[in-house]
């Protein structure tokens, strides 16, 4: 998913992969790199390293619905004939917004996203097709050996040392663009593997979109685009995604033409909020318009405007409810949002001669989060 601080478990889930995490394949080209039947690295790593794993991580216990789900995803996967994964859920006893993969099979979630997800089947499927998928694609050794191709086969060096020439060290700037941008397509391969994967067991493909709105909105993973970010930001997966949304969705309704009988039920609610535009209109007063697109809608979706005079906004939580700093106001709208791209407008006052920050998020009927953006800064 995105990369926080995970204290202990930053160092193990990096050398396991760590994935999530969000398609069509990019149109970059694929990631594909065969991985030799002989290579046992991957496999050797995660034996190492498995009892600090089970030390620090638990059997799904209380959190059934993810255990079944699992259950029915690994069913599904389509690992090669000489390779079976010995496939296992594991719960990290720390509050993590993440979900990382090891090659053996072992598929470990953060407490917190575990959580999250809570009884929802669509989300616990969102989460564990992308793991799965990079364990049957053997993603953390494609990533080794495409970095030892980087190391030695391409003459670069992945981390750049002081004391190289500047020749040297364009190289190794080189090499690591290379290396971020070959892991974002790793991300999306996974991505679109695993939504098929969904498609074939009965969960909808919109319950991964849901789940990277409800992350967004939580403020976990956030990415800025770089060309050195080893995951694609929300964004770009929702972009790379569109396309393969349509083939699994089509897959899906074919095996499932009753929705509502499938494992995950009917499709979640989703918003696809654009990148707000903010015009002043006059003296202390700014015109703020979202253009959004809905799916799945009964009924009205909720739009609240919040703005800040502190530096930190604060967020809502998945309730609806808000934390952090103080808020300056607060304005509500409730929309059917029936066109392909409708708009809400919202006017912004303010007497102070600071600038303010803002954020709109928007809620279904029981005031549950589905899409957030950012407002930039109100400056006076």
């Amino acid at each position: 998913m995105g990369e926080e601080s995970y204290g202990s478990f930053r160092v193990v889930s990096t050398l396991l992969f760590c994935l999530l995490p969000i398609l069509a394949a990019a149109q970059q080209g694929s990631a594909a790199l065969d991985v030799p039947d002989k290579f046992n690295l991957d496999m050797r790593t995660a034996a190492r390293l498995r009892p600090e794993l089970l030390a620090q991580s638990t059997a799904p216990g209380r959190y059934a619905t993810g255990r079944r789900v699992f259950e029915k995803l690994a069913e599904q996967a389509h690992a090669s004939r000489n390779r079976k994964p010995a496939w296992e859920l594991r719960i990290v006893n720390e509050v993590l917004l993440n979900a990382f993969s090891s090659p053996d099979g072992t598929i470990y979630v953060g407490r917190g996203l575990a959580d999250l997800a809570g009884t929802r089947a669509g989300l616990w499927a969102a989460i564990l097709s992308h793991e799965i998928a990079h364990v049957v694609r053997r993603d953390w050794a494609r990533r080794y050996l495409y970095e030892e191709s980087l190391r030695y086969g391409g003459g670069s060096v992945v981390l750049g040392d002081p004391g190289l020439s500047p020749v040297a060290w364009t190289d190794s700037q080189k090499a690591s663009e290379d290396l971020a941008r070959f892991c974002r397509q790793l991300e999306l391969e996974a991505d679109l593997e695993g939504l098929m994967l969904m498609a074939r067991t009965g969960y909808h493909p919109d319950f991964v979109p849901a789940l990277h709105h409800l992350l967004h909105a939580q403020g976990a993973g956030k990415i800025a685009p770089s060309v050195f970010a080893m995951h694609p930001c929300w964004e770009e997966r929702d972009r790379e995604l569109d396309r393969a949304y349509i083939v699994a969705s089509i897959e899906f309704e074919r095996r499932w033409p009753e929705w509502y009988a499938s494992p995950g039920g009917d499709p979640p609610i989703l918003v696809f909020a654009d990148e707000p535009r903010v015009k002043k209109t006059r003296t202390k007063e700014w015109e703020i318009r979202l253009p959004m697109r809905c799916q799945n809608l009964v009924g009205a979706v909720e739009v609240v405007l919040q703005t800040y005079s502190a530096a930190a906004p604060r967020s809502i939580t998945e309730q609806g409810t808000s934390r952090g700093a103080a808020s300056n106001d607060e304005v509500r709208q409730l929309t059917g949002c029936t066109s392909p791209k409708t708009t809400i407008t919202f006017t912004v006052t303010d007497d102070s001669q600071k600038a303010m920050s803002a954020e709109v998020f928007v809620l279904d009927g029981q005031g549950a989060v589905l899409s957030r953006a950012a407002i930039p800064k109100l400056r006076p």
